[in-house]
C-alpha cells in the first residue's frame, strides 16, 4: 500500500538536498524524528501553499493540497481506532459525535497553532501579508497534508503514534466530551418534536478576502428568523445562528 502511495505521489529525490535545512529542520524537532533524504520534498510539499504556484516555479500538485486529500481519510482512521480503544463502552453516536469534534477544522486549526505549523508555510510573495497562515482552513488542510507526509513515508503505526500524542498533549478529552456544541441539531431535534418545518439556514451577508470570508448567517423556522450568527465559515456561522435561536426559543 504505501509503495503504490509513494508511486502515486511521483516524488523524485533531489541529489542536491542531503539533510533538512530551513524550515525542515525546525518540523523535525516538532515531529520528534528525522526525516531521510528521500522525503525531504514530500514534507516540502506539506508545508507549500497553493500562492506559491503564482512564482511559475511549482505546478499545482507541488502544494499540500494532493496531501491534504490523503491526510483527510488517513487521519479520519486513526481517530476513529484512537476512540474505539479509549471509549470502550461507548456506543456508535457518541463515537460519531466524538470523532466529528476532533476532526473538524477549528480542533485542526487549534493542532496546528500548538505545533506552530503557521510559522512554517511556505507562502507566495504576491500572497505575503495576506493573513493566510493565519487561516483555519489553510492550516487545517497543511495539518492533514503533514499527517498524509507522516504515512507516506513513515507508515501507519508512525503516523498513529503521532496524532495521539498530538491528541494527548494539546486536546482536552474530557472538555470535548462534555461541550455540547452541536446546536443545529438540537434545533432541529426542537423543531421535529414540535412537529414544524427543519430550520433553514440563509447566509445575509459575506465579507472580506476569499481565503478569510466571515460570513453573516439568519436561521429561519416557520418563516419566523430565530436567530443571527457570525462566524469564519458558514458551518460556524449556522452554530452560532443556532445556538441564538435556541436560547430565543427558551
Amino acid at each position: 500500500m504505501i509503495d503504490r502511495l509513494k508511486k502515486w505521489f511521483r516524488i523524485q529525490p533531489d541529489p542536491n538536498i542531503k539533510e533538512p535545512t530551513g524550515r525542515l529542520k525546525i518540523l523535525e524537532k516538532k515531529l520528534r524524528f528525522q526525516i531521510e533524504p528521500e522525503h525531504l520534498q514530500l514534507y516540502q510539499r506539506a508545508l507549500r501553499h497553493r500562492s506559491i504556484v503564482d512564482n511559475e516555479k511549482y505546478e499545482s500538485f507541488e502544494t499540500y493540497e494532493r496531501l491534504e486529500f490523503l491526510g483527510d481519510a488517513v487521519l479520519d482512521l486513526i481517530v476513529t481506532e484512537i476512540l474505539f480503544e479509549r471509549f470502550p463502552t461507548e456506543n456508535e453516536g457518541f463515537l460519531t459525535k466524538l470523532r466529528a469534534k476532533i476532526v473538524r477544522g477549528d480542533t485542526l486549526y487549534e493542532l496546528a497553532i500548538k505545533l506552530e505549523l503557521n510559522d512554517l508555510l511556505e507562502i507566495g510573495d504576491r500572497a505575503a501579508g495576506q493573513g493566510i497562515e493565519l487561516s483555519k482552513s489553510v492550516l487545517s488542510d497543511v495539518y492533514e497534508a503533514l499527517i498524509a507526509a507522516i504515512y507516506v513515508s513513515k507508515g501507519y503505526q508512525k503516523a498513529h503514534e503521532f496524532v495521539q500524542w498530538n491528541l494527548d498533549e494539546f486536546l482536552d478529552f474530557d472538555q470535548i466530551v462534555n461541550n455540547i456544541d452541536n446546536y443545529k441539531s438540537l434545533l432541529m431535534e426542537h423543531s421535529q418534536a414540535a412537529k414544524l418545518n427543519l430550520p433553514r439556514y440563509v447566509v445575509l451577508e459575506e465579507e472580506g478576502p476569499g481565503h478569510d470570508k466571515t460570513f453573516h448567517v439568519a436561521v429561519y423556522v416557520e418563516d419566523e428568523k430565530l436567530g443571527e450568527g457570525t462566524g469564519k465559515s458558514k458551518k460556524q456561522a449556522e452554530q452560532i445562528a443556532a445556538k441564538n435561536a435556541l436560547k430565543n426559543i427558551r
